[in-house]
């Protein structure tokens, strides 16, 4: 096929850009800046543009059989507009170039935070996106942009929208570059008692997995599926193996999760007020997906998707430390 992957120039887009490609695909690339894979991976190419222009998307789609749609607006804290317009208005207007320009095939890369209402997910399945009950603007908007997804699922455009949770692995400047960081300058606590388990998905796994679903959307299209590791470990575990891939020291002292969430809420105000150059330090969301447990029944989504994870957790923390060591 000749698909198009927008969002490539982050850890995620690249890493599916290059396993789509590996397939055998010719592959189109889409986003603000180089993805870095133009002329080093073979069929691959980039277009540079934004999700946001029409006439950007319109160029970008035409020619394609498939999409797989990973440009977002990702971040803890921000300007609600700002989500709207790439989250939920950029995803409106990619759907409508593909059915303008016959495109087949359709995955979204959503976020299982758009079925995260704040209470423990145990051993859940991919629960109905719902705007109203997400916590942030990052989940609202994703919610939103799943439901304009599917509900634009037809016989002349099948979509899928799958959700990995928790993407870590090397060269990762969002979860494991933050939580070194934090950890070196003794500033990530445990929250509560630490042994909230929470499910995680190495990077090749994340990739491979949306592949699998573009190969099977014309089978499950009109679906949502949570793409995870399949192996939740108590969140200290998590972020000890993190750190010591690094070399720091993990985290020893803790914070009470109702105290967290508090703080949490007062620092997003203030950061709507007068934003920090960097993530805030905590969020009320950020606070309950690490104090609550976060793992998903991962049936379906093998069995759907005929796929299974070929990279361990133990394995990945492995490859972490390597790509440390090799810094």
């Amino acid at each position: 096929m000749r698909v198009l992957v927008t969002g490539a120039s982050g850890l995620l887009g690249r890493a599916v850009a290059t396993e789509i490609a590996g397939q055998g695909h010719d592959v189109r690339t889409f986003q603000r800046r180089p993805s870095g894979l133009g002329g080093v991976v073979p069929r691959l190419s980039d277009e540079l543009g934004s999700v946001t222009n029409a006439d950007d998307v319109a160029r970008a789609v035409d020619g394609v059989d498939a999409i797989v749609h990973l440009a977002a607006k990702v971040s803890l804290a921000g300007d609600p507009a700002d989500f709207d317009r790439v989250n939920v208005d950029g995803t409106r207007s990619l759907l409508a170039a593909a059915r303008s320009a016959g495109v087949a095939r359709l995955v979204l890369v959503s976020s299982p935070s758009v079925a995260h209402s704040g209470s423990s997910i145990v051993g859940d399945d991919a629960g109905p996106a719902d705007p109203e009950q997400a916590r942030g603007d990052y989940a609202r908007t994703k919610a939103t942009a799943e439901l304009l997804a599917l509900a634009a699922d037809s016989p002349a455009l099948h979509v899928v929208a799958v959700r990995p949770h928790l993407v870590w692995g090397p060269g990762d400047t969002q979860l494991v570059a933050r939580v070194v960081q934090r950890a070196r300058d003794g500033r990530l606590p445990l929250l509560g008692h630490g042994a909230a388990l929470i499910d995680s998905i190495y990077i090749d796994n994340a990739a491979s997995g949306i592949a699998a679903a573009l190969a099977r959307v014309d089978e499950v299209h009109g679906n949502s599926y949570v793409l995870t590791n399949g192996e939740p470990r108590p969140v200290a575990e998590l972020l000890a193996g993190m750190c010591a891939a690094a070399g720091v020291k993990a985290p020893g002292w803790r914070v009470p999760a109702a105290l967290a969430r508090a703080a949490g809420s007062v620092i997003e105000s203030v950061w709507r007020i007068a934003p920090g150059s960097d993530e805030p330090p905590m969020t009320r969301f950020l606070a309950e997906q690490l104090s609550t447990a976060h793992w998903f029944d991962q049936r379906r989504t093998r069995a759907d998707l005929r796929w299974t994870p070929s990279v361990t957790l133990d394995e990945g923390f492995e490859r972490l430390a390597a790509s440390y060591r090799a810094e």
